[in-house]
């Protein structure tokens, strides 16, 4: 299988037109909303570019085939007519899962079953451990695609250590964008956990890839050119940045395992992480730029009413010490947020830990 196909960027719901405007704004061409993600166009290598750059993006699917399909034994029949050989390799076992709504064809483990029959007749392997190949199949239509991520791509391969209720890289590269940021000020996080804004954001800054520390699934696959790869991913080169990115907690467990994280991310240079309370909070010295935190709140830490005079303290602090700074906070209490006093815009909910977070966004202070 070569050439074009299309290519879907899974994210959370809430955050799919973030992870257009970065798709697009990353070269790739004619992004489209989908609902849990995006489509684009492209080839194998913009299937391994997009795991490589793309900040946002969950998981990257390839699709790799579709067809109608009106009752099983056609399934069946179709299926064995896909060049399988093309995609999976002989010695890589692959996983069928399939998902099957509003269709004539409606047992998914049926539907699985004989898919992965089609593969074993083809010569390729079946099982856990390898790759996965989904068949989705919605109003009579099969589409197939193979997860070509492997593990998350919020798991960038720097974090060991995470606080607690961490949010995902993913999530967090995407509410900075939405508050505007793109590499060219400073930032600072006054509950910074585990550092993943800081952490990102000073990423960001120094123009490194996310997936530069880690492995992909699309390794695995026939399709797999391992010089071209490597050609890829040695043209990616750190840039300098004069910019300094600042993480505060009061917790000095979570100063540690930030530090330590920042270490591994080849960031520590750029980044300070220090213990310290919101009402000790200043601006750092140079230009102004964007404080964004993830502070706690009631469904996730303890009890809401506790929280209230913290969200009313911490937006004392940005009125009268951030003028000229921009701030983002996420959370999932509109009431906490409103505490701040400042005029907030609100964003769309998004999924986190069980519960709709939303990132709520300041204009100039």
């Amino acid at each position: 299988m070569q050439g074009d196909f299309e290519i879907f960027l899974a994210t959370l719901p809430g955050l799919e037109a973030e992870l257009a405007a970065e798709a697009r704004e990353t070269g790739f061409p004619l992004p489209e909303v989908q609902p849990g993600g995006v489509t684009i166009r492209g080839g194998w290598p913009e299937v391994w570019r997009a795991n490589l750059d793309l900040r946002g993006a969950s998981r990257v699917l390839a699709r790799i085939g579709g067809f109608p399909v009106f009752h099983i034994a056609q399934l069946d029949k179709r299926a064995r007519k896909i060049d399988w050989r093309a995609v999976f390799r002989a010695d890589v076992p692959v996983k069928v899962e399939a998902t099957c709504r509003r269709s004539k064809v409606w047992h998914d483990r049926a539907a699985a079953e004989r898919i992965a029959g089609a593969l074993g007749a083809a010569g390729v392997p079946l099982g856990e451990g390898g790759l996965r190949l989904s068949a989705r199949i919605e109003d009579n239509y099969c589409t197939l695609s193979v997860d070509t991520s492997g593990a998350p791509l919020h798991q960038r391969g720097h974090k060991q250590a995470v606080g607690k209720a961490p949010l995902r890289e993913t999530m967090a590269a995407l509410f900075l964008r939405a508050c505007g940021y793109a590499g060219t000020e400073p930032v600072v996080d006054p509950m910074c956990g585990s550092g993943t804004f800081v952490i990102e954001a000073a990423e960001i800054a120094m123009g490194l890839a996310p997936g530069r520390s880690r492995s992909f699934a699309f390794e695995r696959l026939a399709s797999f050119d391992a010089e071209a790869w490597a050609a890829m991913t040695a043209a990616r080169r750190p840039c300098a940045t004069d910019l300094r990115f600042h993480g505060f907690d009061r917790d000095a467990g979570a100063v540690r395992l930030a530090t330590e994280n920042a270490t591994r991310a080849g960031v520590a240079e750029i980044c300070g992480f220090k213990r310290q309370t919101i009402s000790d909070l200043i601006p750092p010295d140079g230009p102004p730029g964007l404080l964004i935190a993830n502070p706690p709140y009631g469904g996730r830490v303890g009890d809401t009413r506790a929280l209230y005079a913290l969200y009313g303290a911490f937006g004392a602090v940005l009125r009268e010490r951030f003028a000229g700074w921009r701030a983002g906070i996420v959370t999932s209490e509109p009431a906490l947020a409103r505490a701040t006093g400042l005029a907030l815009h609100e964003g769309p909910p998004v999924p986190h830990g069980g519960l709709k977070v939303r990132l709520y966004r300041t204009g100039v202070l």
